[in-house]
């Protein structure tokens, strides 16, 4: 007799959808023997609901984060100094120390910027979106404004958009535009899909020039405004979360979820009076 299939989502959804990590990420720990949904090691295909006891790495996964459906996603302008990690063993400021706290699950960073760089960051706590939004084969456009010190030829900006080799590989820009500047420090605009280490400053070092600023303002279809300032974080605007979808090939009716600020309308209304009797 046919084992009836389980209802629910299937496995790797519904821990994506908690902010534990990509869908690919999850099936890998499925291989791997790594979730077990009742007791008894999960496999490919598995499906799960709210109902069951689900442990990865032997530790549950509380029904709290399963449930955590809403989709979110902010930008932040992160600034020079911080690192885009949640715990920094030489003990320098994190992103993640700004952020709003979610309702449920954890923050995810789209991609990365180093420690000297500053911009645009998204985070999201859909593990599935962040994947994608990253994955090379989306061909997702990263916008830099970089000051360069020092004498800059058309000859060095032909290689860049040409092509120059790293020691991880080939690499170019898609565009580079002047933007100006003073004395021997010039601004220019750069585009690439990808976002290896460092490979902004890498790819100038490798036609002699030298980067002393770097600011993501653009990924893909999200841009930097001067409504968010260095330090500062906004949801994303109605359009913005279509495009950043479409962009990543996602078509799901997962809702997306509100963030409240620290002071803001919705909580003031919601306080009680000081004048209230007690």
């Amino acid at each position: 007799m046919k084992k009836p299939e389980r209802q629910g989502e299937r496995l790797q959804k519904l821990l994506a959808n908690a902010g534990l990590g990509s869908r690919r990420q999850i099936e890998g720990w499925i291989r791997e023997g790594r979730v077990q949904v009742n007791g008894v090691t999960a496999r490919l295909g598995d499906r799960a609901s709210l109902r069951d006891q689900i442990t990865v790495d032997g530790r549950p996964v509380s029904g709290r984060k399963l449930a955590a459906n809403e989709r979110h996603v902010i930008l932040y302008n992160k600034p020079e100094g911080e690192v885009v990690t949640r715990n920094d063993p030489e003990g320098r400021k994190t992103v993640f120390e700004r952020l709003p706290k979610l309702p449920q699950g954890r923050w995810i960073a789209v991609g990365r910027l180093d420690v000297n760089s500053a911009g645009l960051l998204l985070f999201t706590n859909d593990g599935e979106l962040a994947n994608r939004l990253m994955h090379p084969r989306q061909l997702i456009e990263r916008e830099y404004a970089v000051r360069v010190h020092g004498r800059v030829t058309e000859d060095m900006l032909r290689q860049l958009v040409n092509g120059v080799t790293l020691e991880d590989g080939p690499a170019r820009f898609e565009e580079v535009v002047y933007s100006g500047g003073e004395g021997s420090n010039q601004w220019y605009h750069v585009v690439l899909m990808e976002g290896r280490k460092r490979e902004v400053r890498r790819m100038w070092e490798a036609v002699g020039a030298l980067v002393n600023r770097l600011k993501r303002v653009r990924y893909g279809p999200i841009i930097l405004d001067s409504r968010v300032k260095s330090g500062m974080w906004r949801e994303l605007e109605k359009e913005e979360k279509k495009d950043l979808l479409r962009i990543a090939g996602i078509r799901d009716k997962r809702p997306w979820g509100t963030l409240k600020r620290p002071g803001s309308r919705v909580e003031k209304k919601n306080r009680p009076s000081p004048w209230a009797r007690r």
